[in-house]
């Protein structure tokens, strides 16, 4: 009788030591998931493919968003350029996703492609800022909703726009050059349709492809000599070599409509012009959501409102070209006053 006492005894311990162990495997595993939830800090990895202004100023709003954040003081940024070679974004991509950071945001095609390419078996989500055509970059499958780990903000066109203000500062205009860079997915997708209106509208698309910057002096002079005015895209390789392209089209006496105010600035006569600062601040906000817990894949690309008539009137003195009916609100800067801020 005593041996069963014992042995009951013996076996009451056992099952409480059992019962305890499963209490606290719970209560660990609730603890882990609320600090998960709410951490104390987060590393931001950010990937721009190049620094020239368009790109500088999506991450200037990224940066901002971010610091208006709950999660301002919680945040470190590891920010990298690219240098625009894609082989450079992808080590960078690698590096980050193998040390898991919380985030990353990727700004211009090339770097969100190589984002996205790298974080494919981890599960660091990638928010990607100023892709033209996410889609055709094979980065979600519509502008609906994300992929399994990836969105981000579109800078998308309004080539439409910007045809009817080229047909307004130039009424006899018949063909309008573009120079592209072939690799660029969102400079293919963006000439396509500007092919498509142009053609609706009769007028001709002279486009000149190029593969580096090396391609471009050469190719923008054969392209001026043939055309009326040149259209600029959002197309990196082009934007940072944009010097080279004024000084070719402005010896063949031909105007150049930049994307946004930037370019303007810099020597393009006009532009439907996209705030790029505003559009880094959408970045940011969606990058905030995904911090809170949203999923990426359910998140629709974002866009911001249609763009800004913006003109140079020195430019278009020198070109003799009046502001047209219309477009008496559109912004006006200087090449002279730009340089003057400098």
């Amino acid at each position: 009788m005593k041996m069963k006492k014992i042995m009951a005894a013996v076996l009451t311990a056992a099952m409480a030591l059992v019962c305890a162990g499963c209490s606290n495997t719970t209560a660990d595993n609730s603890s882990s998931g609320s600090a998960s939830a709410d951490k104390d800090s987060y590393t931001i990895g950010v990937i721009q493919f190049g620094s020239h202004p368009s790109l500088d100023n999506c991450y200037a709003g990224i940066e901002e968003g971010l610091k208006a954040s709950e999660f301002a003081d919680k945040i470190t940024i590891d920010r990298q350029d690219g240098n625009f070679d894609s082989a450079t974004c992808d080590t960078i991509a690698k590096n980050m996703a193998s040390k898991n950071y919380d985030l990353i945001f990727a700004i211009a095609t090339p770097a969100a492609v190589s984002a996205y390419a790298a974080t494919q078996n981890s599960q660091t989500p990638v928010i990607f800022c100023a892709v033209s055509d996410p889609v055709a970059a094979g980065l979600v499958e519509s502008m609906d909703k994300g992929s399994k780990n990836c969105t981000g903000t579109s800078d998308v066109l309004d080539l439409d726009a910007q045809l009817a203000l080229i047909q307004a500062m130039q009424p006899d205009v018949k063909t309008i050059g573009v120079l592209y860079t072939t690799s660029e997915a969102n400079s293919v997708s963006q000439l396509a349709t500007l092919e498509e209106l142009a053609s609706a509208a009769g007028i001709k698309i002279e486009s000149q492809g190029v593969q580096g910057a090396a391609d471009i002096p050469q190719a923008a002079a054969t392209l001026a000599s043939k055309v009326d005015c040149i259209n600029n895209f959002t197309d990196n390789n082009v934007v940072s070599n944009l010097s080279v392209l004024l000084e070719k089209a402005n010896a063949a006496g031909v105007p150049v409509y930049g994307s946004e105010i930037e370019q303007v600035n810099n020597g393009c006569i006009a532009s439907i012009s996209i705030d790029y600062i505003t559009l880094g601040k959408k970045t940011a906000e969606m990058g905030v959501e995904v911090l809170k817990g949203t999923d990426p894949s359910t998140m629709a690309v974002g866009t911001i409102s249609e763009g800004t008539p913006v003109v140079n009137t020195d430019v278009m003195a020198q070109f003799g070209i009046e502001l047209p009916a219309g477009y008496e609100n559109a912004e006006k800067v200087t090449t002279a006053t730009e340089e003057a801020a400098e």
